[in-house]
């Protein structure tokens, strides 16, 4: 298996053009006979209404939605799929990463419903297409009320024709490759090189723990919710020791310290001393908020999209999440923060697009007694192509 570089791959792989039949009946099956749901989220409902959202260029990813997905369906998808039927609805933006979504919705002629009376137990699958991931909370309402579904926050063209666009059934083989060669890790470190100089490691402590995979798979009756793009083995960290760069969204970068599994500060390293006050504030305010919820790490070779959703799947790169990871499997869930506004699960991703300041020198993984060097540089090394071939 030919590995490119994780910066070219868009530019050394053919991607199939995008067929929502293809991508529903490899991800659902069956879909004989299942009812579908279209959910979005807008910042006023009130352009629901009619489809009045179609016209504010700023709802793109709503957009997105209805055109592929909705009426995807409607003209001819459902029918190929062997479905009864396909409504849509719009419920308020959450606000943060897989935060409580609201139980208030609305329909497209404008009516008030509720998520929970009138959308949940009447849908077999349930498509959530929004700003923010409702991957945690959807998961808790699929086990609730017995359908299944998939989460497909910040849906942009480059995922839709190409993470979107792959064959879900090859993403699966890979993904149980690399968790077969990874599960019952004892813990994994990772070297990180700031451009300037400074050396950081953290290590994250496993405790032997099976490796879970994100393959894109939602099939049989059980209730479920897939996350896609998908690709990715991941585990919920038992402990967490050391230090690591955070970029913040305005530039910032800062050096984080980890103790007892927990981020307990941050410190400047270039950009504003006030988003690092910011982020402390936060940190001894509600201690939750820096708990290393996840470590996971990309399995499918794919072309930057410029969201996380799809980025954190690519082939040599990985990533950490805080806050709530009960529907990983771990026990953080959103009653052990001081304020439910702040149990989100905030993915950090290590990637050369997104963190040009810092370097992974090296991911390693401790395994059945031997040390496995994992990536470096951004790149798979050896161990994991062997695994995928």
């Amino acid at each position: 298996m030919l590995i490119p570089s994780v910066q070219f791959a868009a530019d050394q792989r053919a991607f199939p053009t995008f067929n929502l039949v293809r991508l529903l009946s490899s991800v659902f099956e069956p879909t004989q006979g299942k009812s579908f749901c279209v959910l979005i989220d807008l910042p006023d409902l009130a352009e629901a209404k009619d489809f009045a959202f179609l016209e504010n260029t700023k709802r793109q990813v709503q957009q997105r939605a209805h055109l592929h997905f909705y009426e995807g369906l409607k003209q001819g998808g459902l029918a190929a799929l062997g479905g009864t039927k396909v409504d849509m609805f719009a419920y308020e933006p959450t606000g943060g990463s897989n935060l409580d979504m609201p139980d208030r919705c609305v329909d497209m002629q404008g009516n008030e419903r509720s998520l929970e009376r009138n959308v949940y137990p009447n849908y077999d699958i349930i498509l959530c297409i929004s700003t923010f991931s409702a991957t945690a909370p959807l998961t808790a309402f699929a086990k609730k009320y017995g359908f299944r579904g998939a989460t497909l926050h910040g849906l942009n063209d480059v995922i839709l024709n190409t993470g979107l666009a792959v064959d879900y059934n090859d993403v699966s083989r890979d993904a149980e490759k690399l968790r077969l060669s990874m599960t019952r890790a004892d813990w994994v470190e990772i070297d990180f090189v700031v451009h300037g100089g400074e050396e950081m490691t953290v290590r994250l402590e496993l405790d032997g723990q099976e490796a879970q995979k994100s393959h894109g798979l939602c099939r049989g009756e059980t209730p479920d919710i897939a996350n896609l793009p998908a690709g990715e083995v991941y585990f919920v960290p038992t402990g967490a020791e050391g230090c690591f760069p955070l970029k913040y969204e305005d530039g910032t970068l800062g050096k984080l310290t980890v103790t007892g599994g927990r981020i307990i500060k941050s410190e400047l390293i270039e950009g504003k001393q006030s988003t690092i006050d910011e982020h402390n504030h936060k940190l001894k305010d509600d201690p939750m908020t820096g708990v290393l919820g996840e470590l996971g790490f990309g399995t499918q070779v794919l072309p930057v999209s410029g969201a996380d959703i799809q980025d954190e799947k690519v082939l040599g790169t990985c990533h950490l999440a805080t806050g709530r990871d009960d529907h990983l499997g771990g026990h953080i869930t959103p009653e052990l923060f001081k304020r439910r506004a702040n149990a989100t699960h905030d993915d950090i991703l290590f990637a050369p697009h997104k963190t040009p300041n810092f370097d992974i020198k090296q991911t390693r993984m401790s395994r059945n007694g031997k040390v496995e060097v994992l990536i470096e540089h951004f790149q798979p090394m050896k161990y994991l192509t062997d695994a995928l071939a």
